[in-house]
């Protein structure tokens, strides 16, 4: 029976001596945590927010822009040209397409845009409303890239081009019209 109270004994040291390692490096540890790295984990979310987040939520609202773009240059193009074919003179179609595309781009949030100047139309017979004929509407549109200035126009491009192309049919068993 002493053997056994001797081996017991023995165990219970070791293992005492293991609980009193591990209490010692534990304590070692904490220590170091609390009083060497405190404020890293501001620091290092700082780091990473000005590296990752801030380029990211730029790509976001760029994204945005340009998907907003499409929507008005597509809609505008399709527009511009059903407002084109149904006008009663080639004048008022031109008029009215330019309306049409201002409108468009104005409901997409981009109120500098010209209807006029984004629009360019081409028709397939003289004159453009001839029945049967077609009339292409072209509508294009640069985005500006947001808080770029305009000193590194040389190394960055300051807009993204967007074009739409729409071919719009004349009705075909519609009057002649000028």
């Amino acid at each position: 029976m002493n053997a056994v109270r001797r081996a017991t004994d023995r165990l219970r040291s070791v293992v005492a001596a293991g609980r009193a390692r591990l209490v010692a490096d534990r304590t070692r540890t904490e220590g170091a945590t609390a009083t060497g790295d405190r404020g890293n984990a501001v620091v290092e979310f700082l780091g990473v927010a000005l590296i990752l987040l801030i380029p990211l939520m730029y790509l976001v609202v760029l994204l945005g822009r340009i998907q907003a773009a499409t929507f008005a240059v597509e809609g505008a193009s399709r527009e511009a040209g059903r407002a084109f074919v149904t006008a009663e003179t080639s004048a008022e179609g031109t008029a009215r397409a330019g309306t049409a595309v201002a409108l468009a781009l104005e409901d997409q949030g981009f109120d500098s845009a010209d209807g006029s100047s984004a629009l360019s139309l081409a028709c397939s017979l003289d004159p453009c409303l001839e029945p049967g004929g077609e009339v292409a509407v072209q509508v294009s549109y640069a985005v500006d890239l947001p808080w770029v200035p305009a000193f590194v126009q040389g190394a960055v491009p300051l807009a993204i081009p967007l074009e739409a192309t729409y071919v719009a049919s004349v009705d075909q068993y519609a009057a002649r019209r000028p």
